[in-house]
């Protein structure tokens, strides 16, 4: 009901040069005035940060709030939790200065565009340009300063510029509603970032409890029987946990026709060339996309992989294994692993492959190495747990059940997202 909002007719009603008029309102203020463009420091006062000096421990774990750009939230436009506190004396001998709450923080600096508000005095690193004494609704003002900053860093990309000096931000005229708008929009936009947040905080909780369940549901170091046995696997024996990879598995590892760009495509007729980078966009560790291909050339001069099988990475996010929905060559970057359906079900083998269990080992056995890799011989050493195909096969229903869970709520969170991406750009005028 926040947002319940009635589309206008721009052109008609945005006649003043002085004023501009987005393209939703809120129906009680769609017969209002058009938004009048003011200059941002005749609403607040825009003052710098500073950061005391670290070595010196009199500057540091006072009571007063300080931040660096790490602190704020990317996404969402939100209240500040600091990590860190400093001292009076830091504000005294330091360039940091204490903003009165309540305050707005631009990042200007080190991760620039990313704006968030204060409702307790802080200070804040060189990194910000900070509004202070805001003379409107501070949170309405960080919603469209977060817009203004989005479209600048835009305009910065490709340039040797590195941030958004703090005279840009003085120079700005701001659109602004009367109070009453203002504050209906922020309402509205808050609740819709509460909810995003909600839904964000579920994702983790549901990860955080696959990550536990698994824990339980293979038996720990040391051990041959799981914490957690589902009711029928109770008298079902030990584990066997003592043999080795190679027992089970065997590796194929990828190839690269070179030097590549020759053999690089965009013909219809290509072959896909799996790399490390496609898996950015997998989720629950399966493959479906890929950015590249190669010629049919060059697919003979590399290792063909088939849709459904299991591909893990030797190099860079070495260790993690996928699942494949696409089919194509992989380079050398991938091992693929075959000959391992007599002893187990695939789903289980991809949750197991993933686990802790597993990541561990090969971090025991590559350590002392210079670059993140694995080796066949690597692998071949570890140690992997088995147990029947049946219980396998409940174990990874029962996983794949909360992997359905998070992907449910991470397309809640994907629609949400992209849901106010499109109000904002309607709630507030398009800015020149």
């Amino acid at each position: 009901q926040d947002c319940l909002l009635m589309k206008i007719d721009v052109m008609t009603k945005d006649k003043d040069t002085k004023t501009v008029v987005p393209a939703l309102r809120f129906p009680e203020f769609r017969d209002g005035e058009g938004w009048k463009r003011t200059p941002i420091l005749e609403i607040c006062e825009i003052i710098g940060g500073g950061t005391p000096t670290s070595s010196n421990d009199v500057y540091w774990n006072g009571d007063i709030p300080w931040i660096s750009s790490s602190d704020i939230n990317e996404n969402n436009i939100s209240e500040i939790t600091p990590t860190r506190h400093i001292t009076k004396d830091a504000i005294k001998n330091s360039a940091t200065k204490l903003c009165k709450a309540p305050s707005i923080h631009i990042v200007s600096r080190v991760g620039v565009g990313k704006v968030a508000f204060s409702r307790v005095d802080i200070c804040t690193s060189q990194d910000f340009t900070n509004l202070c004494n805001i003379n409107c609704n501070y949170i309405f003002l960080s919603y469209l300063l977060s817009i203004i900053m989005k479209q600048k860093v835009q305009e910065t990309q490709g340039t040797s510029i590195k941030g958004i000096a703090s005279a840009e931000i003085k120079n700005l005229h701001v659109p602004l509603p009367e109070i009453e708008e203002q504050q209906r929009i922020a309402d509205c936009l808050s609740s819709l970032d509460d909810l995003i947040s909600a839904v964000a905080d579920k994702i983790e909780t549901l990860k955080e409890y696959k990550k536990g369940l698994m824990q339980q549901l293979f038996p720990a170091e040391g051990k041959t029987i799981p914490a957690i046995r589902f009711p029928e696997f109770q008298n079902a024996g030990e584990w066997e946990v003592d043999n080795e990879f190679s027992q089970y598995i065997k590796l194929y590892r990828g190839s690269s026709p070179r030097p590549i760009k020759e053999y690089l495509t965009q013909d219809i007729d290509g072959v896909n060339w799996i790399k490390i980078g496609d898996t950015k966009s997998s989720k629950n560790y399966i493959i479906n996309n890929v950015e590249e291909k190669i010629t049919q050339k060059g697919s003979t001069k590399s290792r063909y992989v088939y849709q459904g099988e299991l591909i893990l990475a030797n190099s860079m996010s070495f260790g993690k294994t996928y699942l494949l929905e696409v089919e194509g060559c992989i380079y050398d970057g991938w091992f693929v692993l075959r000959e391992y359906e007599n002893n187990y079900y695939k789903p289980f083998l991809l949750h197991l492959l993933n686990s802790e269990y597993m990541q561990n080992q090969y971090l025991k056995l590559s350590a002392g190495g210079i670059v993140l890799n694995i080796s066949s011989d690597i692998v071949y050493q570890t140690k992997l747990p088995h147990t029947s195909i049946d219980e396998q096969q409940k174990i990874a229903d029962c996983l794949s059940s909360v992997d359905e869970l998070i992907s449910t709520e991470t397309a809640k969170l994907d629609q949400l997202k992209k849901h106010k991406k499109g109000l904002m750009q309607q709630l507030f005028p398009k800015l020149q």
